[in-house]
């Protein structure tokens, strides 16, 4: 019986993915790590991060010519998960749009997160 494929835990936008790029340039790192943390008033927090090599445990993403690094404990809060990159008149920043994600504080920078459910 054939497997069937799996899904990329997350995936960038060409936004995304071209100022990753840009970014990991200036860089001597290879890697971007995607995590979650504990924190804010909703309970959780997006985390991204330069990195050297995978840890114990980290899922590697490649996506649009870019290494991703996905935090072990983070697998099931990003299954889905897209990373964009949006500019504004006045900011520009990184967006997460998660499945997963349950709800937001009202400055954005924490979420609620449930994990996905293992499909049968």
């Amino acid at each position: 019986m054939a497997r069937r494929p799996q899904p990329k835990i997350v995936t960038l936008s060409e936004a995304a993915a071209e100022r990753v790029k840009e970014i990991m340039a200036a860089s001597a790192k290879p890697y971007l790590r995607v995590g979650v943390k504990n924190g804010g008033c909703a309970g959780m927090e997006y985390t991204l991060a330069y990195a050297d090599a995978a840890e114990k445990f980290d899922e590697l993403v490649e996506d649009k010519g870019v290494q991703i690094l996905v935090a072990a404990d983070a697998v099931l809060f990003l299954l889905g998960s897209e990373i964009d990159y949006e500019t504004g008149r006045l900011s520009a920043k990184f967006v997460f749009r998660n499945p997963n994600q349950t709800d937001a504080c009202g400055c954005g920078e924490s979420v609620t997160i449930v994990p996905a459910k293992a499909e049968a």
